[in-house]
């Protein structure tokens, strides 16, 4: 059996997904608990599905809790942690998943657009590792979720992936930073995924040309990122840090 997975792997351990509500986030989440840790699954507006996925975990006989948190707010992200530790007493893996993606061609980017996707999925990465640090010790995970986008030339994703090419120059930054106290800093890049968040706003055509990209002639699922993400967290990777692992079925 693969240490990673097995059902204590993170026995007492807690981890925080943010955007665990659905998608890719919410398979995490349900990994995570699988595998014996406390989880803790964090939504904006989703409050119904996340209740729904903490249920699906307890079904399961896993440990989890919904807390409301927008990441574009610093206030929010530090009460966020404030209520894990009220909740669980540790935290021990940050997995920074919350983000947004609409993609316009240039002239039609607002100022809006720009900014709402700046202050979310790059500002509210970063201080969402600033908050966690002050609360993780020796052996804590930080992962980040980028994108296989940024190593592309795909009309419209130049914001999306601009804030995505901050988030891996924060992982790679703070690699060194946080290496003395004993935490490792990731990102897992996806390619494109069959998820709620990839498909809104795209045509069959538009799908199936981005599909045609990788070596599998598929999208990717959300099961296929969630074995990198446990992989990072755990303590089989701990000389790995200021990495990004590009989970992406060889797109290009």
């Amino acid at each position: 059996m693969n240490p990673i997975f097995h059902s204590g792997a993170f026995a007492g351990k807690t981890v925080v997904v943010t955007g665990s509500s659905r998608g890719i986030g919410k398979k995490m989440a349900q990994a995570f608990a699988a595998s014996g840790a406390n989880v803790v699954v964090n939504y904006s507006g989703s409050q119904q599905q996340a209740e729904e996925t903490v249920q699906q975990i307890q079904d399961q006989g896993g440990q989890a809790v919904a807390i409301r948190a927008d990441l574009s707010s610093i206030a929010d992200i530090r009460a966020l942690f404030d209520q894990t530790l009220e909740q669980f007493g540790r935290l021990d893996i940050l997995v920074n998943n919350a983000g947004i993606m609409n993609t316009l061609p240039l002239a039609q980017v607002t100022e809006e657009d720009f900014d709402r996707h700046f202050t979310l999925n790059a500002k509210g990465t970063f201080f969402a590792c600033q908050a966690a640090v002050e609360h993780l010790g020796e052996g804590g995970r930080i992962i980040n979720i980028s994108t296989s986008v940024i190593g592309g030339m795909l009309p419209g994703y130049s914001v999306y992936a601009g804030t995505k090419g901050a988030v891996e120059q924060f992982t790679r930054q703070l690699a060194k930073e946080l290496g003395p106290k004993g935490i490792t800093i990731n990102a897992v890049a996806p390619g494109p995924v069959n998820t709620e968040l990839f498909l809104e706003g795209k045509s069959e055509q538009q799908i199936a040309g981005i599909t045609g990209m990788n070596a599998f002639g598929r999208l990717g699922e959300t099961e296929d990122i969630t074995g990198a993400v446990l992989f990072l967290a755990s303590e089989e990777a701990r000389w790995i840090t200021g990495q990004t692992l590009r989970v992406n079925g060889g797109f290009n």
